[in-house]
């Protein structure tokens, strides 16, 4: 090939790949990722923005024993009765 039609083919696949990373940016956009790659973000690309879940805080007083009464102890069997 000459000098001529392979930077002719170079230049062709820039524009492609302009395309693309211009579609993926809009992609990007729409699903609401679009804070997260700015330059210098700490996350890494192809994250996804996930729902944030809230914290439960679970206390360090113990169980009413009333929340135990008529259950079993799963595996052990029946209480006071042997496990088979």
């Amino acid at each position: 090939m000459s000098q001529q039609v392979d930077l002719t083919t170079i230049q062709q696949r820039l524009d492609e790949l302009a395309q693309r990373v211009s579609e993926l940016e809009r992609t990007v956009d729409r699903l609401g990722g679009a804070d997260d790659q700015r330059p210098g973000s700490t996350k890494a690309p192809g994250h996804r923005p996930t729902a944030r879940v809230d914290l439960v805080t679970i206390p360090d007083v113990p169980y009413d024993n009333a929340l135990w009464t008529d259950s079993d102890d799963e595996g052990l069997g029946v209480r006071d009765r042997r496990a088979p």
